[in-house]
């Protein structure tokens, strides 16, 4: 049994004292402990290595306390596992060298063997679970479909992903044959990962937003959809578009236990177009965690009496950035905390 529970019953909606609070990237480039790693292995190498992965999986943890861990991983691990090459080029970001936009590349793209392939994902995990000693949940993640097509097809991050878009638009079946096989994958590796120990998944739909709604729901929407419907018996799914709003409802009407929500829309209005029942998690501007310490405290007790203090777990809009002091990400996961005393 995990002792701090708090996570899993808001994700269940139960009554609770505090919303439970984590970031997304908490593991990883603000911590000075994880760039003493970075200046010794290079990404994938941290990626791929069990007791690094761990390591940096639980460095906020023994520093913050968060209420859940998520695993260092990497989304495109999933494209790497489905013979497509992918490098991380330092300040550069994401680079694919045989990006796919015609038949013959997509009929390169497997559909691989988990365990051999991302075995280390599960010996990481493992390795996680022993280091939180059931103290709190493990969260495991993937890239949503789109997303991971996105990088497959544009072969690097792009402000449009124009040449996504173009392939989906332009030879739709075999974008859809590729979105399939990216589903399929992710739900074998998802389901691995419920094995191997975490408590609950995320779907990051990072560049969901970049579609219009139409588009969404027929290049996204329904390969999430999929995933959620493959693992809701397994594990609770935290669906998570980035600038996805417009979708909100239809998200709502899944069998997600919760949906993540950025900093663009209103606690109100993600209540009122979600039909308030599921629960929520966001959505502070990771930006804002460059305000003064008591500004964040202030802004944060604001953003839990939006919300609601049930059916709803505190982090923030996106990814939190490399530039944000320590003492700033502690004033965040502290005004959490402290809530129950200022009510």
């Amino acid at each position: 049994m995990i002792k701090n529970d708090l996570f899993l019953r808001a994700l269940k909606g139960e009554t609770v004292d505090r919303p439970p609070v984590w970031m997304m990237r908490q593991a990883g480039r603000y911590l000075p402990e994880f760039m003493e790693l970075r200046e010794k292995y290079d990404f994938f190498t941290r990626c791929k290595t069990p007791e690094l992965a761990s390591e940096i999986t639980v460095q906020p943890i023994r520093r913050y306390g968060m209420d859940a861990a998520i695993l260092f991983s990497d989304i495109l691990v999933i494209p790497q596992a489905m013979n497509i090459e992918v490098e991380m080029k330092p300040n550069f970001g994401p680079y694919l060298p045989n990006p796919v936009r015609d038949r013959k590349g997509l009929d390169n793209v497997i559909i691989p063997d988990i365990h051999e392939e991302l075995g280390y994902v599960m010996d990481a995990i493992k390795a996680t679970k022993e280091k939180l000693n059931d103290e709190i949940p493990l969260i495991g993640f993937a890239g949503s479909p789109w997303t991971i097509l996105c990088y497959v097809v544009q072969g690097q991050g792009s402000k449009n992903f124009d040449k996504a878009k173009e392939f989906c638009f332009t030879q739709p079946v075999l974008a859809h044959e590729l979105l399939q096989k990216i589903t399929d994958t992710t739900i074998a590796y998802l389901k691995e990962k419920v094995k191997a120990g975490v408590n609950a998944v995320q779907v990051f739909d990072s560049w969901g937003g970049m579609l219009s709604p139409t588009d969404y729901q027929e290049f996204s929407w329904q390969y999430i959809n999929q995933i959620i419907e493959a693992l809701k018996d397994d594990a609770p799914v935290i669906a998570f578009g980035k600038g996805c709003w417009f979708a909100l409802h239809e998200m709502a009407q899944s069998n997600a236990s919760a949906l993540g929500v950025d900093w663009t829309c209103s606690a109100r209005n993600t209540r009122y177009l979600t039909g308030g029942n599921i629960t929520l998690q966001g959505n502070f501007d990771p930006s804002r965690l460059l305000s003064p310490p008591a500004e964040i405290k202030k802004m944060v007790h604001q953003m839990i009496n939006e919300f609601g203090k049930d059916k709803y777990i505190v982090n923030l809009g996106h990814g939190i950035l490399p530039n944000i002091p320590l003492e700033n990400a502690k004033a965040f996961i502290d005004a959490v905390k402290e809530y129950k005393a200022d009510r």
